[in-house]
């Protein structure tokens, strides 16, 4: 690999917002051990992660003795164990052999350093003091940081998926509005742009200047209801993002340092532990308490999107004129190829079929006549059954003397009378 100055690969590697216990006190050692590391092609980011997750296992042996000395190796192992866990996303990016596995296998043993050293400091103290105080700290310690990862990956889902369904209805209106129209949609009104990716892009620019930026394009807010009650908000996230230092002042991370190096350091676990804990419940609950609001403002934008376009639903002009509202000009069936005939050349025709009579009433007749065909056999069947029907239906027993054969059938056969 090419050899690369320590502002280039602080360019390439290190993030844009990031922690303030990250960008203070670990980029700048880690960022001087990525430029030595990754000369070796034997160096992978997985073999970093198993290399954080053993120093992190070291530092909970120290903290299990308990005795101040071995508290200090533990903290100085614990913030090792941390760089070496930054460096392996470090490394991926520089390289760009980064893997979906390596990912999972960070976070994964990033979750049992935690634990394991949560329970060996404060077990080692417990053992040393006898204070049960220091079994309610280690299960406070295990959960929060459970909690906070969780409650992170959760938040960063449901963000997406309103992100998604967002796109997904706004991509739905444009395509009805492209059928209602007859020309086909401007190319600017397909871009759908969300203020938090501008915000990231941009994070010294205001937000209205961002979104009148944006053109023609969509864009959607999903904090600005946040914006509007926090209005310092702003000003505040500009100063702290001009040092690449995120807004969120006490996360996981801080917490994790205050307790397992801060608290080892200066002989006070179960201060330092409470304390961090408070600030991080305080965080969490603000973070809450804004995606809270983002689904408020989510629910909004899904109102005005869920409001029929201005063609939807119409009919077309060309098909809007009825029968009786054919005959303007322009109108292709007004040609006389298509106007309804003369009497005199169809007198069949109608141009709304007539009721069906209701036959069976009392007084009313059939109104069409029977007109009898022109052959023999059927004009001589229509004389006999209207002589059945003279004599009032008071025939002779069949076969005798001056009987009429049954339907007006001639007495020619053999055997008959």
């Amino acid at each position: 690999m090419a050899k690369l100055s320590l502002r280039a690969v602080q360019k390439l590697t290190c993030k844009k917002r990031d922690a303030w216990w990250t960008v203070i006190l670990v980029d700048p050692v880690a960022t001087r051990m990525l430029i030595v590391m990754a000369r070796f092609n034997f160096i992978t980011p997985n073999r970093v992660t198993w290399a954080a997750l053993f120093v992190g296992l070291g530092s909970a042996g120290f903290f299990l003795k308990g005795d101040p000395q071995s508290l200090i190796v533990g903290a100085a192992l614990y913030h090792l164990s941390f760089i070496l866990d930054c460096i392996d996303g470090k490394l991926a990016r520089l390289k760009g052999n980064g893997t979906v596995f390596g990912g999972w296998l960070d976070y994964v043993f990033d979750r049992i350093r935690v634990l394991f050293c949560a329970l060996a400091l404060m077990g080692g103290q417990y053992l040393r003091n006898g204070d049960e105080r220091f079994l309610l700290a280690a299960l406070l310690v295990v959960f929060l940081d459970m909690l906070r990862y969780v409650d992170a990956l959760q938040i960063y889902k449901m963000r997406m998926s309103m992100r998604t369904r967002i796109e997904k209805v706004t991509r739905e209106r444009q395509e009805a509005e492209r059928a209602g129209d007859d020309g086909p949609a401007e190319p600017e009104a397909q871009q759908i742009r969300f203020m938090e990716d501008l915000l990231r892009e941009n994070p010294e620019a205001e937000a209205d200047v961002l979104k009148e930026q944006a053109g023609t394009g969509h864009v959607v807010d999903l904090h600005a209801q946040f914006r509007h009650r926090f209005p310092w908000y702003l000003r505040v996230r500009q100063a702290l993002l001009r040092s690449r230092i995120r807004p969120h002042l006490v996360s996981g991370i801080e917490f994790q340092m205050f307790v397992f190096i801060v608290g080892p350091l200066i002989g006070r676990i179960l201060l330092t532990t409470v304390v961090s804990a408070i600030l991080l419940g305080i965080f969490e609950l603000i973070i809450m308490y804004k995606f809270w609001l983002s689904t408020r403002d989510f629910t909004q934008v899904m109102a005005e999107l869920a409001q029929p376009p201005s063609g939807a639903g119409s009919i077309a002009p060309h098909l809007h004129r009825g029968r009786h509202r054919r005959g303007g000009p322009g109108d292709p069936l007004a040609a006389p190829e298509f106007q309804a005939p003369p009497g005199h050349e169809d007198p069949g025709f109608q141009p709304y079929p007539g009721p069906r009579p209701a036959y069976g009433a009392p007084d009313q007749q059939p109104t069409q006549t029977f007109q009898p065909l022109p052959t023999p056999a059927y004009q001589q069947m229509t004389q006999a059954y209207q002589q059945v029907r003279a004599q009032g239906y008071d025939r002779p027993v069949h076969g005798a003397p001056g009987a009429v054969p049954p339907h007006g059938c001639p007495a020619d056969r053999e055997g008959v009378g």
